[in-house]
């Protein structure tokens, strides 16, 4: 997967870290995420991201918590740059995150900002930012699980790109868009390296696949 120039180094990321916490929202090394943004806290944030280091810090709450207004994190999140920020008519934020490294929450902080800051562990994921190619997928067994995946899930897909993307960038990008469950999702963040994201992804279509093959046949 390309390399971003404009990632800070693994030496220079910072000490504490807004968090966004996001239910429905994968974010993975390499990959990018639009957002939209529109609740005031989440203004401020954008505001302080933009006039610091652009990072913000995206993490799940941890199942079953419904809307609670301060929920349980998930300890494991990753920090997104923002590389494109726009204003819109109405009062939103349109920015797009650039996924650069995932982080432990070591703790939370006390603040007087409206969104919550954490302060980040970054030492297992030194080799987040290392690219590799090395994932030797079948692409036509891959294609074949997600066509029958989409179409479960009445979704489309730009085939030549599944063609012509690097592995990686494959499994990163496809594992974000697909409409996987919370806790899958959770554990796609977590694998400890592309390889091992690559066997659960894999496993998640196939399961998936299989499930609605199977409820199909007793219909």
């Amino acid at each position: 997967m390309e390399q971003n120039p404009f990632a800070p180094a693994f030496e220079a990321l910072p000490q504490t870290l807004p968090v966004f916490p996001l239910s429905t929202a994968l974010l993975l090394p390499g990959g990018q995420m639009p957002l939209n943004i529109f609740e005031p806290r989440y203004l401020q944030m954008v505001e302080d991201a933009m006039a610091s280091n652009r990072m913000i810090g995206m993490v799940m709450p941890k199942p079953g918590q419904g809307d609670a207004e301060k929920p349980e994190l998930e300890k494991t999140g990753c920090c997104g740059k923002i590389i494109e920020f726009a204003e819109s008519p109405d009062g939103r934020y349109l920015i797009t995150l650039s996924g650069v490294y995932r982080y432990n929450i070591a703790e939370e902080l006390q603040s007087d900002k409206q969104y919550r800051v954490v302060k980040p562990d970054w030492t297992a994921y030194e080799k987040d930012h290392t690219r590799n190619n090395c994932l030797d997928i079948n692409r036509e067994e891959l294609k074949q699980l997600l066509k029958d995946y989409f179409k479960i899930h009445g979704m489309d897909c730009d085939w030549a790109k599944v063609d012509t993307a690097g592995d990686e960038k494959l499994i990163t990008c496809l594992s974000m868009v697909c409409p996987f469950d919370p806790q899958e999702k959770q554990a796609l963040l977590e694998a400890q390296c592309c390889k091992t994201r690559k066997e659960l992804f894999l496993k998640m279509l196939e399961f998936a696949v299989k499930t609605d093959h199977a409820c199909s046949h007793k219909h």
